[in-house]
């Protein structure tokens, strides 16, 4: 019988199991995970710091029992120390230090991500925090709910920074997010947008402050001196550190895998790495991108769960590929969602295509019909083909934003016309939208700004 060995338990590697599984009964399917916390939401955690998840238990996609109900063997508290491409062996050492060789078949490494430590002066005293674990949630959990601070300085303005700020703005604390670039989101959203999501901040009491690099923090009592470029000063309870993430793929690269984009594994789209019998996937690979058509990295739950499930079913012996992602994201913060997927302007041009780009606003619902709420999108598109390249949304949170992305999402996946769009046989009541939705409007009022441009050269050649 075939043994596949998974290191790694979130996501990724758990999708692994379960599909190598479905496709082959017989394998022996062994999950080396690093904490007892098998296939949890992580991206859960800053609701569950609100205290809107009351149980961190329910974070589970599945529990444990229901993971080994399916035939796989969960090695809880054991941490991969090297792999041995030649022998077909992982060294693994348990909570007591002890060590053993595991004989592998074939291997999917599913070590995803570890968080960027930024060169903070201070970053490893009490009370400063990185999110990305379940015993990290734990640790902030327990200060803000036995210590009870009432100020809190986060360093980042990416997803969970801004999540983190609604969270703890929900415990009534009073929240400083501080962000290095010139808006929040600034890897998400363009410009403009960000903006209106710092209003958004603003306006429910969160202090924002940007083009500030946080340098040093020192005690200051029972508080923490905090001190950035720009003179910038503040005095709180407690700091959170979320600039993001990087792969963790040490231990492909003491095994001699090839790696490529910012030191993510190396995948060919059926997710094998450069050793053979070795797939990887998850927060650790490289993502290929269906619109730009090259690997990029891209740290995303959605995108871990489906590279997964593929190396899963090849590692049982299938041939399935990746289909790519497009980065389809969402992000609530307080009243706001704020959605994007493919490729910005900028992203774009870099990709080879001539994108041109159109900002519109419209109602989420027939305007008569009470609660109308407005929705900004903006589209981008090739000149040439007039293909959609990507698109960004914000609006009410019960605007059926992120449902509204999706049809722009697999309008890209199809490799969709803008044109095409308005031809959708789209639902339509007052309550919930109108005879041509805004996905549609806004794809309309591209086309109407190509045509426009189009005609406005051709005058000028004239």
């Amino acid at each position: 019988m075939t043994h596949l060995l998974i290191i790694g338990g979130s996501d990724a590697g758990i999708s692994a199991a379960l599909r190598a599984r479905e496709v082959d009964p017989t394998i022996i399917a062994t999950v080396v995970m690093v904490d007892a916390f098998p296939n949890y939401s992580i991206c859960g955690l800053p609701f569950y710091i609100s205290g809107e998840v009351p149980d961190w238990r329910s974070l589970a996609h599945r529990t444990r029992n229901e993971i080994e109900s399916e035939g796989i063997r969960l090695l809880l508290n054991h941490t991969a120390r090297s792999i041995h491409p030649d022998s077909k062996t992982v060294e693994v050492e348990n909570a007591a230090g002890q060590m053993q060789a595991i004989a592998y078949d074939r291997l999917v490494i599913a070590t995803g991500a570890v968080p960027i430590r930024p060169p903070i002066v201070g970053i490893n005293l009490p009370g400063v925090y990185l999110l990305h674990t379940m015993e990290d949630s734990f640790r902030i959990h327990e200060h803000v709910t036995e210590r009870y601070p009432k100020t809190v300085l986060i360093v980042g303005g990416g997803y969970i920074g801004l999540e983190m700020a609604d969270a703890l703005r929900h415990r009534g604390m009073q929240v400083t997010l501080v962000e290095m670039a010139e808006t929040v989101l600034p890897v998400t959203v363009d410009t403009g947008l960000g903006r209106v999501v710092e209003d958004e901040l603003r306006r429910n009491d969160v202090e924002v402050i940007r083009q500030v690099a946080i340098e040093t923090i020192h005690p200051a009592g029972s508080s923490l001196a905090v001190s950035g470029s720009q003179g910038f000063q503040r005095t709180v309870d407690l700091v959170l550190v979320v600039v993001g993430v990087r792969p963790f793929s040490e231990l492909a690269v003491a095994a001699g895998i090839q790696t490529g984009v910012r030191g993510a594994i190396r995948v060919s789209r059926r997710m094998e790495t450069s050793a053979p019998d070795i797939y990887a996937a998850g927060d650790c690979v490289e993502t290929w991108h269906r619109v730009a058509n090259q690997n990029t990295y891209m740290p995303l739950g959605t995108t871990a769960h489906k590279q997964g499930r593929i190396a899963g079913e090849n590692a049982a012996g299938g041939r399935r590929e990746f289909a790519g992602s497009l980065g389809t994201q969402v992000v609530k913060v307080f009243d706001l969602a704020i959605a994007r997927t493919g490729l910005r302007e900028k992203e774009a041009l870099e990709s080879g295509f001539n994108p041109f780009s159109t900002a519109s606003k419209t109602w989420d619902h027939k305007a008569y019909y009470p609660g109308a709420q407005e929705i900004l999108i903006r589209v981008t598109g090739d000149r040439q083909s007039g293909r959609l390249l990507g698109a960004q949304m914000l609006g009410h949170w019960q605007s059926e934003i992120a449902k509204r992305i999706d049809i722009f999402a697999t309008a890209l996946f199809h490799e969709m016309k803008l044109e095409a769009i308005a031809d959708l046989d789209l639902s339509y009541t007052p309550p919930i939208s109108s005879p041509w939705d805004p996905v549609q409007i806004s794809a309309q009022a591209w086309v109407k700004a190509q045509e426009n441009h189009v005609s406005l050269n051709k005058e000028q050649v004239d």
